[in-house]
């Protein structure tokens, strides 16, 4: 039996969360998924009821009790200083070290794409995001702050072992799946002292797997050519800030944020996984959002807990739901929130 934290969160977080939780109840009953789970309240409203984002002892707990945690959005413009986003999912990504950001970016209908003339094989990569280090580690500071001469510095941070081991991730991900090329992009025409040692990793870690080509381009021109070549692609590694910009275009090119899923992984530990679309609090209880970047969430979960053919099931379910236009207003289709979560659970067979 898997113990699974549910976190459902802020905004439409609930709603979405709601139905993956759903689809993996049925996949219990059709794949023998052996899961149980536990809701937690941690959002806005116990913040502001109580005054707590992340409890004391929850990292711990966590990590004790449970195998894997799905959580929804977090944010609420009642809380302009955004400290429950920040304490709540940026402590669990760095207290539980989950150094792995995992952001598939995969067409699942033609028509969803704005790119002219892509086939669903056109775009199929994987994103390697580092995940707790890099430009949002949270070093830097002010100087004058409030004057005419105010200095504000952003620091960041690139470690040996931190490089090392997301880079090896992203090529044992390859090995593992019959991937044939790793891309690592960065910017280290500029950033000279970081990009040097991301280069240097890059080289040293791709000559272990030599049946792996090991590709570099810099993130700017990157960013062209997931629109001019997507096809090019298979899995792509990069720092903190460069995966989080790189992987909502990935988003936009294969339909948007809607339907983009994620995980924060460290092999072997509890896990982090949610969808990448935000606490998007106007759609909040309108029964509009979509529901399949969390559905989809579900199957990345699914896959880390060692249960495969029910995360492809999953997978087929959500396309077959797509491609007949079983969807929310977003993916022009005419669903509410639950059903469209119903019409993928009727899917899985």
């Amino acid at each position: 039996m898997k113990r699974i934290a549910v976190i459902p969160g802020d905004g439409i977080g609930p709603e979405v969360i709601r139905e993956a939780v759903l689809v993996l109840e049925r996949l219990r009953e059709t794949h023998d998924v052996q899961l149980q789970f536990t809701d937690f309240d941690w959002g806005a409203e116990k913040f502001l009821r109580e005054g707590v984002s992340l409890p004391e002892g929850a990292l711990e707990m966590l990590s004790r009790d449970f195998d894997a945690i799905l959580a929804g959005a977090f944010g609420d413009p009642r809380i302009p200083s955004n400290k429950v986003a920040e304490d709540v999912l940026l402590g669990m990504r760095r207290g539980l070290d989950l150094y792995i950001n995992l952001r598939p970016v995969r067409l699942l209908d033609a028509r969803l794409s704005p790119l002219r003339d892509r086939k669903v094989e056109d775009i199929d990569f994987v994103v390697f995001r580092e995940n707790t280090e890099g430009a949002y580690c949270g070093a830097g500071g002010f100087l004058k702050k409030g004057t005419a001469d105010e200095i504000a510095t952003q620091e960041e941070l690139n470690t040996r072992r931190g490089v090392e081991r997301i880079i090896v991730a992203a090529f044992e991900y390859a090995r593992a799946n019959g991937r044939k090329r790793v891309t690592m992009a960065d910017k280290s025409n500029v950033q000279r002292f970081g990009g040097d040692l991301w280069q240097r990793v890059c080289k040293e870690v791709g000559s272990r797997y030599p049946e792996i080509e090991t590709n570099h381009q810099y993130v700017d021109a990157m960013s062209m050519f997931m629109v001019l070549d997507p096809a090019q692609y298979d899995v792509v590694v990069s720092n903190n800030l460069f995966g989080d910009i790189l992987t909502d275009l990935g988003a936009a090119i294969v339909g948007g944020l809607g339907l983009a899923a994620s995980g924060n992984i460290h092999p072997g530990r509890v896990s982090l996984f949610e969808p990448v679309h935000g606490s998007a609090p106007p759609l909040a209880g309108k029964g509009i959002a979509n529901p399949i970047g969390a559905i989809l969430t579900a199957a990345i979960m699914l896959d880390y807990l060692g249960y495969k053919t029910a995360s492809v099931a999953l997978e087929s379910a959500v396309q077959q739901s797509v491609l007949n236009g079983e969807t929310t207003r977003d993916l022009g289709g005419t669903l509410s929130t639950s059903e469209a979560g119903k019409a993928i659970r009727q899917r899985i067979q």
